[in-house]
């Protein structure tokens, strides 16, 4: 991405300029319309923090960190970390337990990289991922948590969901892709939804990333000027740009009304990519009880960017 060294006379205007990015193919949608919103419409502080930022540095003021976490020292404790996954996994296996992995946030939050980091080692065929497409009309007639119930994990096994039956309370509100009155009744059927799960045995992990504004829209940027990733640019991610405020508001008013004691929301500040995927984990292992459980090798979660949901910086 473009930079410049010189600050602007004139805050109101950008700093510097993005420069047009290519599509690997030409008929990829969306490609320009990333940025094209940092260039017109992107709030100028956003843009000049997008245009003026170092290699590695953080965007989001109020993180606790200046500048991403080594490589080094991430690699060597996602090493660690992921060899106590796989003991987990042999002890599930073992016992029959059973574990959903919920993973939420804003588009660009770092679900996608997080539940690769926790899947890698891991059997595919016991520890798999759901993310499910639009619903089709016979399962948009259904009750609503009718097909997430259907991926729900066996004994042995672990469910990451990339995403899951939370769209209702956010992204679906936002767009208009439920009524309100369907939305409220998603709300009074969740806590009894979730709390069956838990009777029932299965362990239930709800984990939120938290993306700065910033942060979220150079993420978008990298992915448009990458041939390799432009595919995951959808209307929702362009158009979802545009209301960062309808989203804000959507994600505090569930996380409200959803954060219960029998299945409490984890928030993970997700700024920092790595920091983010080692507390993701370091969460999960917590959650389970496992055969030479090694809480050195787990290490201590980092609490100022992830914690209960007093954390959340949206």
């Amino acid at each position: 991405m473009g930079k410049t060294k010189d600050k602007a006379k004139d805050k109101s205007a950008p700093e510097g300029s993005e420069p047009a990015p290519q599509a690997l193919v030409a008929d990829i949608p969306f490609v320009g319309d990333i940025t094209r919103f940092l260039m017109e419409d992107a709030p100028v502080a956003v843009r000049n923090a997008i245009l003026t930022a170092e290699k590695d540095e953080i965007l989001s003021k109020s993180y606790p960190y200046r500048k991403e976490m080594k490589k080094k020292d991430y690699e060597a404790q996602i090493d660690a970390l992921q060899v106590e996954l796989v003991k987990m996994l042999w002890d599930l296996k073992a016992t029959g337990k059973r574990l959903a992995v919920i993973f939420e946030g804003r588009d660009a939050a770092g679900k996608g990289g997080s539940i690769a980091r926790m899947q890698q080692n891991l059997n595919p065929r016991s520890a798999y991922v759901v993310a499910l497409p639009k619903p089709t009309d016979r399962e948009a007639s259904q009750w609503y948590f009718q097909r997430y119930v259907d991926w729900l994990p066996a004994a042995g096994e672990i469910a990451l969901f990339d995403r899951s039956w939370y769209n209702r309370g956010v992204v679906e509100h936002v767009f208009g892709f439920c009524t309100p009155e369907q939305r409220g009744h998603f709300f009074a059927q969740l806590p009894d939804f979730e709390k069956m799960l838990v009777d029932e045995g299965i362990i239930l992990v709800k984990l939120w990333l938290s993306v700065d504004r910033a942060e979220q829209l150079k993420r978008f940027l990298d992915r448009e000027h990458d041939p390799l990733k432009q595919w995951k640019l959808s209307w929702i991610d362009v158009e979802g740009l545009k209301k960062w405020d309808a989203y804000t508001a959507a994600i505090h008013e569930t996380l409200k009304l959803s954060d219960t004691q029998h299945a409490p929301w984890t928030v993970i500040r997700s700024d920092d990519k790595m920091r983010a995927r080692i507390a993701a984990i370091q969460t999960v292992l917590n959650a389970v009880d496992y055969a030479k459980k090694d809480l050195e090798a787990i290490g201590t979660i980092d609490k100022s960017i992830c914690d209960g949901r007093d954390i959340l910086d949206v």
